[in-house]
């Protein structure tokens, strides 16, 4: 897809999945922006998958 902030939102939450304790915090945050940036500037698709990545994201931040 040719969304940049879409490719963002999904390499922020990679991060965030990868991200040790101490900058697991920061990196959720960073990746919220980033989602929150990206749906509002999507596809009806992307959204699709945007929703996903942040109930992924969402487990992230229960751990």
């Amino acid at each position: 897809m040719g969304n940049r902030l879409f490719q963002e939102a999904q390499r922020y939450v990679e991060i965030a999945e990868n991200a040790n304790s101490a900058g697991k915090q920061e990196a959720i945050s960073h990746a919220k922006n980033a989602l929150s940036s990206a749906y509002a500037n999507s596809t009806r698709a992307e959204q699709a998958q945007l929703a996903e990545l942040q109930a992924k994201l969402d487990q992230y931040s229960t751990q």
